[in-house]
């Protein structure tokens, strides 16, 4: 970070990071905090762990409480907010959309009206490469048509198109971050990766090489050298990174936009199981199962626009590293966060 940015974000204060008690939240809030911020992390708890936030106050509370939200801000004095708090299995918003649009879309925009009564101008948004349903193209480019095949892709981008809406009303300068494969954990191994249950393909193939559930593998025979899906995998604490260069941004700039984060190269799903092989030094147990519907064989990033205008570089691009940091959490926190 640089003079002028360190200059401008520590005018920011405090910031409110919601869903800081989650996965990528959490890291975030240790990049915040490692950079010398003051973070309040405002979680419901619901899929977060207290155990996750360190060093950090708590304030336990809905996103769809706007009152609770604004006191929230008043209270604190933050000027910025970095939004993670979301609903994201994307079988389970095929199946209830209703709870993902009240969760995702009406939680965020309570949200960003609680930030505009209380005079609150900078908006981090974690987004998602969902947004973009099946690729026409790859890589992604930001410029990829946005055309949703699920619930949860569709609750990303009703906000990503609700955020020019609030700049004009409010004056509120923004960034909509759209991941691709969030993975591993915090290098220093003090957080991690703790669904319940476990979605990502990395901590379950650890699972399966230490005597848990096996793991599935959702088809081979799709056009890619090994027949199994493509997929850019992003180190979590390169996320974390990412959010702390956008808040940069829209604090010195005031420049508003959407990037893609990725590292740009896909990896398979047998790559995957074999790296988890060679960092655990055992077999991962695992089976073959039908294609998922709606899986694209290919997708990965084009992460040049966050690289060049946000200043991001991407530390962890290896994914032997990758793994590495999920199975250090893993080997240390066998039962993922003690107030589970």
């Amino acid at each position: 970070m640089g003079d002028t940015d360190a200059s401008a974000l520590r005018k920011a204060q405090v910031i409110l990071v919601t869903g800081g008690a989650g996965y990528v939240g959490s890291h975030a809030v240790k990049g915040l905090r490692q950079a010398g911020h003051e973070v309040v992390v405002y979680d419901d708890l619901s899929a977060g762990h207290r155990g996750a936030v360190l060093g950090a106050r708590l304030i336990e509370g809905n996103i769809a409480d706007v009152a609770a939200v604004r006191r929230a801000l008043r209270e604190t004095g933050a000027t910025a907010v970095m939004h993670f708090a979301a609903w994201l299995v994307v079988p389970d918003s095929v199946k209830d959309p209703a709870g993902y649009y009240r969760n995702n879309v009406i939680g965020t925009l309570g949200t960003l009206e609680a930030m505009a009564a209380e005079g609150c101008r900078h908006f981090v948004f974690s987004s998602t490469c969902a947004t973009y349903g099946e690729p026409i193209e790859t890589p992604i480019a930001e410029t990829h048509p946005q055309q949703p095949i699920n619930s949860y892709g569709e609750s990303k981008l009703a906000i990503e198109r609700a955020l020019p809406h609030f700049e004009r009303a409010h004056g509120m300068s923004w960034v909509a971050l759209r991941y691709f494969n969030a993975a591993g954990a915090d290098p220093d191994g003090e957080i991690g990766e703790d669904h319940d249950p476990e979605i990502h393909v990395i901590p379950r193939a650890i699972e399966a090489a230490t005597g848990g559930r096996r793991l599935e593998v959702f088809g081979d025979d799709y056009p890619t050298p090994d027949g199994t899906c493509l997929r850019d995998y992003v180190h979590v604490s390169d996320l974390a990174d990412a959010h702390l260069c956008a808040l940069e941004t829209i604090v010195e700039t005031g420049k508003s936009g959407a990037y893609n984060l990725g590292i740009g190269r896909p990896h398979s799903v047998r790559e995957v199981i074999d790296a988890v092989e060679r960092v655990t030094g055992r077999a991962v147990s695992w089976a073959l199962g039908p294609r998922r519907p709606g899986d694209p064989a290919v997708l990965y990033s084009a992460p040049h626009k966050a690289q060049a205008e946000l200043h991001w570089t991407p530390r962890h691009a290896d994914l032997e590293a990758i793994v590495r940091t999920a199975w250090n959490w893993h080997r240390t926190h066998p039962n993922g966060y003690e107030d589970k």
